[in-house]
């Protein structure tokens, strides 16, 4: 069998399941031209069915199966599976994964980058100090770190002392021909009891998880039905996802008596025909990186309505594409609904314009380009040829 001579670049992540991060991911792999780089996935607790995702068959994927707690005994059974697999890039995402960096140092990997994806829920605002510090025991063996929006670039410089250089601000990508609007308006959903041509309907996508709080979502659509009575007629809303939150959800909308003007169905695997079926977007979360959903529902001819988080606001355009309120804020979210459902062709104009800006700017090409551009060159600056075996 011929050496396979394309850089092998390890992803690795906490788990590997449906999310943004992991979405992420998956259109990396699986767009990135296939004569450059090989793949694996490493995941230091669980690999979900998520996987078949990846449309790549030369794609490895291993589960280290973590139990909860600190990591640091996962470090010699990294350093083997490192020494094993021979990367030459190990890619680590977030806070979760950043330790596995040492094992790398140490098992010799040439090229270590970290991604910065997004906030977690004990540290919305990056004021963590414990977070902090761990981080900057961290940097030194740390080449290079990706940032998904400026606000994670800025919190790198000014917290982590990351130089500006060493530090790439990269914006997600989102494939635009799965994600795109239904030719003749908001195509029924299966399972939905809500038909589109009849009724105006918000909904949400996403892990229903506090850092989410698709709760404060449920609490502003019963807030605008109350400032708009006349809206019980034909607004509805969609939660799609599941989690700890769809139970407490589901009972807020319950305590209102507004339950059948809303469906919750769990998670679902058929994301781009629920977009097609809305008339808007809303996404409430506490934080974020550059949201994946969020470009994804731009694609799909939705306007957004966004909490005032991480990169949300790089991506909508207040009164342009969207809109955007503050976070944990139910009265503002309902204020927003209202001028969209009862504006429905302000609302589609927005959409329409959400559909360019991801165009022109939020292409998977351009972000598989930066990608690749930073992995070239940092293993151009690490001496390490296109030939995997040429180090140690």
């Amino acid at each position: 069998m011929p050496l396979d001579k394309r850089p092998l670049v390890v992803h690795l992540m906490y788990r590997f399941d449906t999310g943004g991060l992991e979405n992420g991911v998956v259109n990396l792999v699986n767009h990135m031209p296939a004569d450059r780089y090989r793949h694996a996935i490493v995941a230091l607790s669980e690999i979900t069915d998520f996987r078949n995702r990846i449309e790549r068959k030369d794609v490895e994927f291993v589960a280290l199966n973590k139990p909860p707690g600190q990591g640091i005994w996962q470090f010699p059974k990294l350093y083997k599976l490192f020494r094993s697999m021979r990367p030459a890039i190990v890619h680590s995402r977030n806070l979760a994964a950043l330790e596995c960096q040492l094992p790398a140092w140490a098992a010799r990997v040439p090229v270590r980058i970290h991604g910065e994806h997004g906030r977690d829920v004990g540290d919305l605002d990056g004021s963590n100090t414990t977070y902090q510090r761990v981080r900057r025991v961290y940097r030194p063996f740390v080449h290079h770190y990706m940032a998904l929006s400026r606000d994670l670039a800025d919190y790198l410089v000014q917290k982590i002392h990351v130089p500006q250089s060493a530090i790439t601000q990269v914006y997600n990508g989102v494939d635009t021909q799965r994600f795109k609007p239904a030719a003749n308006g908001p195509l029924p959903i299966a399972g939905c009891p809500f038909d589109p041509s009849q009724h105006w309907l918000v909904g949400t996508v996403g892990r229903m998880q506090t850092v989410k709080d698709q709760v404060m979502l449920a609490r502003a659509f019963v807030r605008a039905l109350e400032l708009a009575p006349q809206l019980k007629a034909t607004m509805r809303l969609v939660m799609v996802g599941e989690g700890p939150l769809r139970a407490q959800a589901q009972a807020v909308l319950d305590a209102a008596g507004v339950t059948r003007l809303a469906w919750l169905p769990g998670e679902r695997n058929d994301v781009p025909n629920i977009m097609r079926g809305l008339h808007a977007f809303a996404l409430p979360s506490l934080a974020e990186g550059i949201s994946n959903t969020i470009l994804e529902a731009m694609a799909s001819g939705l306007p957004v309505l966004a909490t005032d988080v991480g990169g949300n606001a790089d991506l909508v355009q207040r009164g342009q594409t969207g809109e955007i309120t503050a976070a944990a804020d139910p009265m503002a979210m309902a204020q927003r609904l209202v001028q969209l459902a009862t504006e429905p062709q302000r609302a589609n104009t927005m959409g329409l314009a959400g559909r360019q800006r991801v165009e022109a700017a939020f292409s998977m090409q351009a972000m598989v380009k930066n990608y690749q551009s930073v992995y070239d060159k940092q293993l151009r600056h690490a001496g390490v040829s296109q030939n995997p075996s040429s180090h140690a």
